[in-house]
């Protein structure tokens, strides 16, 4: 019990500071703005976070892994190379859509990370780029994809869903399911399978 609501208080503190750093900026947020949101001082935030560093990397670095969880797991499932992408880029979307904050806390205050939490998000992207390429190479080596670059197309691919945060709007015209479908079969496109081809589960 007593790990669980260690667990929640972190998880509140977190809350409330991808707010804040979303809306202020990181350098525009204190310590003392977080606390007051949360209703406590600011020891009660040092009791789990050492710094607004450390704060701000344990606000970026899951974003990361489970990114990197979505395609690995992909890639890892039954079925064809193009049935594996299509999931993959479908949970890797819904990921970055729903924490929307998030990746944009990351992508604005990149700079401010820690030395060593910076290499390790770096190696956490490396690995996803290696298992989506790993995953087009699959595709390629079968002659179901047609890809003239693989590693340029994985960088893509990710590219392209990773920025959907700058653009998508929630009370928007599709919901995030749709959005990933949408971005799969984009994906699809792009190492050269044709409408024809793609998996039956595309919406």
């Amino acid at each position: 019990m007593r790990e669980e609501i260690a667990a929640y208080k972190r998880e509140r503190i977190l809350e409330e500071a991808v707010k804040l750093f979303y809306e202020r900026g990181f350098s525009g947020t204190t310590l003392d703005d977080i606390a007051g949101m949360l209703g406590v001082t600011k020891p009660f935030i040092y009791t789990h976070f050492r710094s607004k560093v450390e704060l701000l990397e344990a606000i970026c670095r899951p974003t990361i892994e489970m990114s990197l969880q979505a395609i690995a797991e992909a890639a890892r499932l039954p079925g064809t190379p193009s049935e594996r992408l299509f999931d993959g880029i479908v949970n890797f979307s819904k990921v970055i859509l729903q924490r929307q904050a998030n990746i944009a806390v990351y992508f604005r205050e990149e700079k401010h990370l820690s030395e060593t939490g910076l290499a390790e998000i770096n190696a956490l992207r490396k690995q996803f780029d290696r298992v989506l390429s790993e995953l087009l190479e699959e595709g390629a080596r079968n002659g179901e994809f047609h890809i003239a670059d693989v590693r340029l197309s994985a960088l893509a691919i990710g590219g392209m869903v990773s920025w959907a945060y700058t653009w998508y709007q929630p009370e928007g015209r599709l919901p995030i399911e749709q959005v990933g479908a949408k971005l799969a079969r984009f994906a699809l496109q792009m190492v050269g399978v044709q409408p024809a081809e793609q998996p039956s589960t595309a919406l």
